[in-house]
């Protein structure tokens, strides 16, 4: 496995781990600094860059994960195939491609920009903010997933109808149903008009 800012082991002088920085964003989506991950979900919250992936099988089903029950943020609902944060100078693009590998084991077959969208979202249950600039990715995988048990709890592929139903029964990130809305359009374009997206 390729080492990454993810991967590598980072202890500081004093032999704790280093803090994980998210690039704070201007509404147009420029860098103006820096803040610790977790500094930057504390409400109000601070617009701060991230990215959403959803990738589709042959079939045009939205592959689609239920986070780990461990995360600090939004433990157990499930949510679109990826999402987090670039780190600092690193380009979402990337960033989408390397976590997509990290929590699921899958690199895509096809990864394609489907163009941004700022939102403000509390998570209820946690109390923290989600303000973000989100770079969505559309794309196609063909592998089989392999998960991270720590990152993700479960998969499963969902037809659109299947994710209405699933959607309206089980717990979903406050944040899914703003970045699918604002994907759509390059869903649609990916998957067909015939597959509901």
């Amino acid at each position: 496995m390729p080492i990454t800012p993810a991967t590598a082991t980072h202890s500081s002088s004093n032999g704790t781990a280093d803090a994980i920085l998210l690039e704070l964003v201007d509404e147009n989506g420029v860098t103006i600094g820096t803040a610790e991950k977790l500094s930057a979900h504390q409400p109000p919250g601070r617009l701060h860059r991230a990215f959403s992936v959803f990738l589709f099988d042959e079939r045009s089903r939205l592959l689609i994960q239920q986070r780990a029950l461990g995360k600090y943020h939004s433990p157990g609902v499930w949510s679109n195939t990826c999402c987090g944060h670039p780190y600092p100078g690193e380009a979402p693009f990337a960033a989408a491609a390397r976590r997509t590998y990290e929590e699921l084991g899958v690199s895509p077959s096809l990864l394609a920009e489907a163009g941004t969208v700022r939102y403000n979202h509390p998570d209820p249950a946690s109390g923290l903010v989600e303000q973000e600039y989100n770079h969505l990715f559309v794309g196609l995988v063909q592998a089989e997933t392999r998960p991270d048990p720590e990152e993700v709890a479960g998969t499963a592929f969902v037809s659109s109808a299947e994710l209405s139903e699933r959607h309206a029964r089980d717990t979903f990130s406050a944040w899914f149903m703003t970045v699918l809305d604002a994907a759509r359009p390059a869903v649609r374009e990916l998957t067909g008009p015939s597959a509901g997206w």
